[in-house]
């Protein structure tokens, strides 16, 4: 490993369209501490990709900002997550309205085993439509978003888990834009795929983000300097340096951050 001094730091801040921003955020499993306080501002509209070597805490930031760290025993997040002025890391907070507001899409696709039309409609259903218009019309507007529904159109009454890869992503993501989230978190969610669906789901993320504030993990670099905004290099719990995704690619700040996006870290 390169004498990198680590105390170094480079992180951008926003006057406007601040969407969502952590402060002093820490992230705990058990006596581990795998967030050491990370302030961090993402802009709305715009997407922002977390890089950074495995185990550098990415994805632990990541599902601390919709509280998935909720479902481990032994985790523990302090400090403010703060969305819409309300800090919703609070116990007074209800976590299935913040998911509602913060959707997620993890790295494997992750369909329902119902059809290509329950995976969305189902969650709808639940939640008191009733109405086979209404459904259909949401079912319809996120599979187009998507970038789905000219595919799928006549095959929805398909298993779900029939489709292939790229196309079980993507439903994935309509799935989870299908309730109107403000915010959608994606958790390297093109590793799984091949080259063609990889493009395919890059292609849609950039699409929307006219509507929604996107914030993807990603160990591809390619990836994260061809679809992001800004990207944010963290290492060993620690964002190192935030800035535009050029600036990071072209001049960064900071020289571990140089190594890292060229490859010659380590």
């Amino acid at each position: 490993m390169a004498d990198y001094d680590w105390n170094d730091r480079k992180i951008m801040t926003f006057d406007t369209n601040n969407v969502i921003s952590t402060i002093d955020l820490h992230v705990y499993y058990g006596e581990k501490e795998a967030i050491h306080g990370v302030d961090m501002q993402f802009q709305e509209n715009q997407i922002t990709a977390l890089i950074g070597p495995s185990g550098s805490g990415k994805s632990t930031y990541l599902r601390s900002l919709n509280r998935m760290n909720d479902f481990s025993d032994t985790a523990r997040v302090t400090g403010e997550i703060l969305y819409e002025g309300v800090n919703i890391n609070s116990k007074e907070v209800n976590v299935y309205e913040v998911r509602k507001q913060i959707g997620m899409v993890f790295q494997r696709p992750n369909p329902f085993a119902k059809s290509i039309y329950e995976n969305i409609a189902f969650v709808h259903r639940k939640n008191g439509v009733k109405s086979k218009k209404q459904l259909d019309e949401i079912v319809e507007t996120s599979l187009k978003q998507a970038a789905l529904w000219d595919q799928v159109k006549d095959d929805l009454n398909k298993s779900a888990l029939a489709i292939s890869g790229g196309q079980a992503q993507r439903l994935c993501i309509a799935r989870a834009i299908s309730v109107k989230p403000d915010i959608l978190l994606m958790d390297e969610p093109c590793s799984a795929l091949d080259p063609i669906s990889t493009m395919q789901v890059e292609e849609t993320m950039t699409a929307l983000k006219e509507n929604y504030t996107i914030i993807i993990v990603t160990h591809n670099m390619q990836q994260a300097s061809r679809v992001s905004d800004y990207a944010a290099f963290f290492y060993s719990g620690d964002l190192i340096e935030y800035d535009e995704t050029a600036k990071i690619f072209t001049n960064p700040s900071l020289k571990s951050t140089e190594d890292y996006v060229s490859g010659h870290f380590g």
